[in-house]
Formats: C-alpha cells, structure tokens, sequence
C-alpha cells in the first residue's frame, strides 16, 4: 500500500468557534473542503517506510513546538474492514 506523509501548518481556532463547534455538534474544520496549508510531501511504499519518514519529519522545530504536524495518509483502497467501519460511522 502506498502512503503520502504530509507536514502541514496548525489553524488555530478562536474560542469562540470551538465553543460553537461543540454547541452545534458541528465539525470545527473540514478538511476535505478547507485542507490545513501543506509544507512538505513526501511518497512511500509501504507503511514501514511512511512511519519511518513522519517520524523524520517529527523531528523539525515547527513540528516540535506545535505548530506543524505531520499527517500519513494511506493512498490505495482502504480494505473490506476498514470500508465496512467507515459505511458505518457515517450513518
């Protein structure tokens, strides 16, 4: 399976749209719609590979102090048991 290792800027959120967020039962971001900026990607080919790299990217200052974080995400079809949680949590 492959795996995109993405390190990303943090949003911050006002106090005001957590409180609303969670009042409305709402989602504070979307980030199919409105992704966090990316900083840097990187490709692996298996996940032993994509753990190792994040990890790597874990180690840069911003990502450190809170700023950045480093997101694996898994680029093939997800498996049967992952599909079946995922049809799910939707409902």
């Amino acid at each position: 399976m492959r795996f995109l290792i993405v390190r990303t800027d943090i949003r911050t959120a006002a106090d005001n749209d957590i409180a609303a967020a969670w009042a409305g039962g709402g989602l504070l971001r979307d980030e199919t719609t409105a992704p966090e900026p990316r900083r840097q990607i990187v490709h692996a080919e298996d996940r032993d590979a994509a753990l190792l790299l994040a990890r790597a990217l874990s180690t840069v200052g911003a990502v450190r102090s809170g700023r950045q974080r480093v997101k694996v995400l898994p680029l093939d079809e997800p498996g049967v048991v992952h599909q079946e949680w995922w049809e799910a949590s939707r409902t």
